[in-house]
């Protein structure tokens, strides 16, 4: 993408190669970071449309929104894109945890040295 005025001010996703981009979502009070996932067009647009978080499912093949069958869905407060426009960055107010596990945040586990994992869910 070339370094217009044109494309610093306005949204113009750069997605891969199989229509996705990145998306990392933190909480916007703890700043702690909740999870990493991806979102297709039709996700980015439902989340811009709605003010909840929709992504892409790659396993299931699916859009969701966040938190449809737990109810932990994520409330998107601000939305930034980086200076390449491949990544999204939602700061999110979360109705409950954002982990599937039950954790508040994805990242509940750190890697020690030796590759073990330390870290209750």
């Amino acid at each position: 993408m070339a370094d217009t005025p044109e494309c610093r001010r306005s949204l113009q996703p750069k997605y891969d190669d199989k229509g996705l981009i990145t998306a990392v979502v933190t909480d916007r009070i703890s700043g702690t970071l909740l999870m990493v996932a991806h979102m297709n067009a039709e996700a980015l647009s439902a989340t811009q449309a709605t003010g909840v978080a929709h992504f892409w499912s790659r396993s299931r093949a699916a859009l969701w929104r966040k938190g449809e069958t737990s109810g932990n869905i994520l409330t998107v407060r601000e939305m930034r894109v980086d200076c390449d426009q491949d990544c999204v960055w939602l700061i999110v107010d979360p109705a409950g945890p954002a982990c599937h596990t039950g954790a508040a945040s994805c990242f509940y586990r750190i890697v020690q040295s030796d590759g073990s994992l330390d870290g209750e869910e």
